[in-house]
């Protein structure tokens, strides 16, 4: 398992709010993220329709709507801009980026020559220090993708042979867990087709280093040598019950059986909550949830969905505890299996503030990830943290 280093452990997590380069440069130029991760991707992109595809924030007090996507601007334009709201919390309809992998990889491929320019010509220092360093202390960019196993292994193979002259190091996110996929249960809630993901993985490592496919010469002028090898992490859906947990381990210790090496490097830990549903009050002339049996007001969900029944990923404030507890129940059942070693958890769900950030640290995250606070708050969200912190990480 090859490690991550994420240094400071603050970053982004896989969401609407880092589509475009746009997005990824801000969040690459702040000095209090450790990495950047991208919204996650498919070999050739998905077919994001703005009419089903929305995220809808809400004051988790009261369950009331605070805005909604739909009266933002359509991606693949710039990402909507940040929403207030009381305590970040979010409710999406999403489904994955509409650019594919290549669109990503170009973005970090163009951000790693604007920063190295700035930083050499002493313009934004402060932004690009890290720029400046050896490869291997640079912030690293994390390529959140998904989709079939064969499309995920050539995902791989893509991102190994762009990190092998790329400027920045590379890490590769598989996401198994997205809720709003109709007909496309997570793949983490079921141990064999979880399965059959690692063993792909696991055979494209071993191809490509008995090739030689980790080792070429970075472009970057001085002909460094570098070791290209990608970290692999996978994304998990919220786990309710001690056996969902047990699926996840047993198979990740299955390809560590028999003196292989199991090619996680790092769980990210959690993903939305699905068949969560968010009401507004509707107009009478409307359809609605009501039975008519019923008196009183008239509701309507207030984000489409391609269910045609409003639900959606839950994020934000409302996940925090059960995202705590995946973390802390991960951290424990890994730490009793020594063939996993060296594997890291990061926490995500609900992280808003200094405190979040500890508690998510306290329960066994070695990196922790922002999303709904980035989208209500914008890349200052982790200025706040950090400082929040008083610079103990």
């Amino acid at each position: 398992m090859p490690p991550l280093h994420i240094n400071p452990p603050l970053c982004n997590s896989a969401n609407p709010w880092a589509t475009t380069y746009e997005d990824l440069y801000e969040l690459y130029k702040s000095p209090s993220t450790g990495a950047v991760t991208t919204r996650t991707c498919l070999l050739d992109g998905f077919n994001h329709d703005e009419s089903i595809h929305q995220y809808a924030f809400f004051d988790p007090s009261t369950s009331s709507p605070i805005s909604n996507s739909s009266f933002q601007k359509a991606l693949p334009d710039p990402s909507p801009a940040p929403a207030p709201a009381p305590t970040p919390s979010t409710l999406n309809t999403l489904g994955y980026s509409p650019h594919p992998l290549r669109t990503y990889l170009s973005h970090i491929s163009r951000i790693s020559r604007d920063l190295i320019h700035l930083a050499s010509t002493g313009c934004c220092r402060s932004n690009t220090d890290c720029a400046l360093k050896p490869r291997s202390r640079r912030k690293p960019f994390i390529i959140s993708v998904t989709g079939s196993v064969a499309d995920v292994v050539e995902c791989y193979r893509m991102i190994c042979a762009h990190a092998a002259e790329d400027l920045m190091p590379l890490a590769m996110e598989v996401n198994l867990s997205c809720p709003n996929i109709a007909g496309a249960p997570p793949p983490a809630y079921d141990g064999g087709r979880l399965r059959e993901y690692l063993e792909a993985l696991q055979e494209v490592m071993g191809k490509l280093g008995r090739e030689g496919g980790y080792r070429r010469r970075a472009s970057r002028g001085d002909g460094e040598e570098v070791d290209s090898e990608v970290p692999i992490g996978i994304k998990t859906p919220p786990y309710t019950h001690h056996d969902q947990f047990l699926t996840l381990l047993d198979a990740l210790s299955a390809t560590a059986a028999d003196g292989r090496k199991c090619p996680i490097s790092f769980v990210t830990a959690t993903n939305t909550l699905g068949s969560c549903l968010l009401l507004s009050l509707a107009p009478s002339d409307t359809s609605s949830t009501k039975d008519s049996s019923i008196s009183g007001p008239t509701y309507k969900p207030t984000l489409p969905a391609a269910n045609g029944m409003g639900l959606g990923g839950l994020a934000g404030a409302p996940l925090h505890p059960l995202a705590l507890g995946n973390v802390r129940m991960l951290h424990e059942l890994i730490s009793q299996r020594p063939e996993l070693e060296g594997m890291m958890i990061i926490g995500v769900g609900g992280v808003s503030d200094a405190e979040g950030f500890r508690r998510m640290r306290a329960v066994g995250a070695g990196a922790v990830e922002v999303a709904s606070a980035l989208g209500a708050k914008g890349v200052t969200i982790f200025d706040e943290i950090k400082d929040g912190l008083g610079g103990v990480w």
